[in-house]
């Protein structure tokens, strides 16, 4: 087996195995690490915004992604209590993806994981990280495999850090147990059968020390997705001894959102309660770092906004870019001076392009769970309900980075040829 490449990717989520397509089709030797056996589901909104779509389809899997993914949305609606507002959601200014649509993590992390495999990356799966070390030129990986425990050194000079913001590495582990308390954000996600909401419906739930969304995913399956204080999950559990954590979470969200019980009036739930968390919002990019980081790895927003797989794909592509036109061959005395470079100007675009939806996240997920503020907001989305139209548009829903503007000078440096072929390349029946 080999041991030695170009590029080490810790998670074979949406941002790490994003980038391992890109650098390996871009020439790298790339090991891409997953801990977790494929398909498995996890705890996610699984809303792909319109701007990832010319993303998906330059990395390979936009034609799976059609035709798996659910309806397109075309609809907002914000839902606390018996009152809902709805409104239009922008559609995009690509030509030919004009809205988002869901998948499941299930089956979106499998075509992309596939998709890597197929270009040429290493896949270790399922391989646990048990400790990395070096520096930016040498970094040394020890990983486990999970069935058998053997044990591998990998040797690369560059490493990416694409896992989980749930599932730390061995050294970060103990800093977030006991950074724990009763704010703590905690996610539960559900799917289901035959429920009762409306194709092309984005619904967004507000509650007392919580706030989630429902969608319409791949297979029929509609995806109930919330976040609530752990002090308020304490307090319903002790009002419901003996119950599971995420049936007594259902059954607050069908009593505290009509839309909710009508969504799941005759459903039928597709498996258990996934749980997981506590969130941490916030940027994780350092100055000292001697990896780089990307997806949850690299920040995260409040899940309100739906822009989780958004932030993974997108900043997974922000990063191939500076590293792709940064790297001046494969000089061992060249590798930390290009390296803080191109990690330098990578967070500046991570910056500019996520800091205003982490802002407006934490605004929005602020209002919704306490009382006064999501009254207001509600009053006030009454009144103009465009606003969350706008609200959609300033969100980052809309704009792909792909786009002329901005960032598109710098990606077309950067990425691969054939990527960037697939991003204009026409769709059947469409005219060159």
């Amino acid at each position: 087996m080999q041991t030695r490449f170009d590029a080490l990717i810790i998670g074979a989520g949406p941002a790490g195995s994003s980038a391992a397509i890109l650098l390996a089709t871009a020439g790298w030797s790339v090991a891409l690490i997953e801990k977790q056996p494929f398909p498995r589901r996890k705890v996610c909104g699984e809303c792909v915004a319109a701007s990832n779509l010319p993303l998906l389809d330059a990395l390979g899997v936009g034609g799976d992604f059609a035709d798996q993914a659910g309806p397109e949305l075309k609809r907002v609606a914000l839902m606390r209590g018996s009152h809902s507002v709805w409104a239009d959601l922008p559609p995009a200014a690509h030509a030919r993806y004009p809205w988002g649509r869901a998948m499941g993590r299930e089956t979106l992390d499998t075509l992309l994981l596939a998709r890597a495999q197929a270009v040429g990356a290493t896949v270790l799966q399922p391989w646990a990280v048990q400790a990395i070390s070096g520096v930016a030129g040498n970094h040394r990986c020890t990983v486990r495999q999970v069935e058998g425990g053997r044990l591998k050194q990998l040797q690369a000079p560059v490493a990416i850090l694409a896992h989980g913001s749930w599932e730390p590495l061995p050294e970060e582990r103990a800093v977030q147990r006991l950074a724990r308390s009763g704010s703590d954000l905690l996610a539960f996600k559900a799917n289901f059968s035959g429920a009762q909401l409306a194709a092309g419906l984005l619904p967004v739930l507000a509650f007392d020390g919580g706030y989630g969304g429902m969608v319409l995913a791949d297979g029929g399956l509609m995806t109930l997705a919330c976040c609530i204080r752990a002090d308020r999950l304490d307090a319903l559990r002790r009002a419901a001894p003996g119950r599971a954590a995420g049936e007594v979470v259902e059954d607050m969200l069908m009593r505290q959102c009509k839309g909710v019980a009508e969504a799941l009036d005759g459903a039928k739930r597709c498996g258990a309660w996934l749980a997981s968390g506590p969130l941490r919002p916030g940027v994780r990019l350092r100055d000292d770092d001697k990896v780089f980081r990307i997806g949850n790895a690299a920040g995260e927003a409040h899940p309100i906004i739906g822009e989780g797989i958004s932030m993974a794909l997108q900043s997974a592509w922000l990063l191939c870019a500076q590293l792709e036109a940064a790297r001046p061959g494969r000089s061992a005395g060249t590798q930390a001076l290009w390296q803080r470079d191109a990690r330098q100007r990578y967070a500046a675009d991570w910056r500019r392009h996520f800091i205003p939806r982490l802002r407006m996240a934490a605004a929005l997920a602020h209002l919704a769970m306490r009382p006064v503020g999501a009254t207001a907001l509600m009053a006030t989305l009454k009144r103009f309900p465009n606003l969350l139209t706008r609200g959609a548009r300033w969100s980052g829903k809309i704009s792909s980075i792909t786009d002329g503007a901005g960032l598109g000078a710098g990606l077309e440096r950067g990425m691969p040829t054939s990527a960037l072929a697939a991003l204009h390349r026409p769709l059947p029946g469409e005219q060159p």
